[in-house]
């Protein structure tokens, strides 16, 4: 499975400049990519509580939409983030968006400093069976919490996409974590990071990585604008896996209600007192 990693510059507060550049990296994209992945919040860039009501856009809004378009006409599916707007709220958000439609969507639970008084955190962890493999999202700091990604782990995630917005200097911190949650979850764990400059003085880390099952790095990129593609194995989850499971071996569980979907759609509810 080709995988196809976006790893951009972005403007804050600026949808159309971000939007086009996004359009172009999907109309770019080899023939043969299934999935391409973009920076957290990379439609609309990082807003201030000032200016989030008018650059945030409800999953149904002109952005997305556009988005959902280029998918269809290349017929690959993308993930990527926004900053969502839905009844006076505002999220932190990365949806995975197929040629059909939105398979997915998730809204950042840990805040970082600078999301806090700008959006309000999610209430739960998600996956989706995407092309036979079960996927779920985090974004960026969320992967810093070893209880996020074993959520998704929890409700059968073989494929964990993080959306990053990751600033100097917590480059390597990234680095560590992502090689971690692949490796205690024995899952794929794939992130795609921002580069260049942003609003307040931000130097964004890249590092856009691919990790396999077992923890080990298999592609890395550097600090400039780039896009590149790596191939999932995804025999190695079942290699990963053989001789024993994390899973199956744990001795505590994450609490929270677990909701089955018709669409396939798996969620796993944050307990209203954690």
């Amino acid at each position: 499975m080709k995988v196809e990693f976006a790893q951009m510059t972005g403007q804050d507060n600026g949808t159309r400049h971000n939007l086009k550049r996004a359009l172009n990296a999907i109309a770019a994209c080899a023939d043969d990519t299934a999935l391409m992945v973009f920076p957290e919040t990379h439609l609309m860039g990082f807003p201030s509580s000032e200016t989030v009501a008018q650059v945030s856009e409800p999953l149904d809004g002109p952005t997305v939409q556009a988005v959902q378009q280029a998918a269809r006409a290349r017929n690959v599916s993308v993930v990527i983030g926004m900053a969502e707007s839905d009844n006076g709220q505002f999220y932190n958000t990365t949806l995975l968006i197929t040629p059909e439609g939105i398979a997915l969507r998730y809204r950042k639970t840990h805040l970082w400093a600078s999301d806090r008084g700008v959006f309000t955190p999610g209430d739960r962890y998600a996956t989706c069976l995407w092309n036979g493999v079960r996927v779920g999202l985090l974004i960026c700091y969320d992967i810093e919490f070893p209880e996020s990604a074993r959520a998704l782990a929890q409700l059968g995630a073989e494929l964990i996409i993080v959306t990053n917005g990751n600033m100097d200097p917590y480059g390597p911190t990234h680095r560590t974590a992502i090689m971690a949650r692949a490796q205690e979850n024995q899952a794929f764990a794939l992130m795609v990071n921002r580069v260049g400059e942003g609003d307040g003085g931000l130097v964004f880390a890249g590092g856009s990585a691919l990790v396999d099952p077992f923890g080990t790095l298999l592609q890395e990129a550097g600090r400039e604008e780039c896009q590149f593609s790596a191939q999932l194995d995804l025999s190695q989850l079942q290699a990963a896996r053989r001789d024993y499971r994390y899973l199956d071996d744990q001795r505590l569980r994450l609490p929270g209600e677990v909701i089955e979907h018709a669409n396939g759609v798996r969620e796993l509810m944050i307990p209203k007192t954690a």
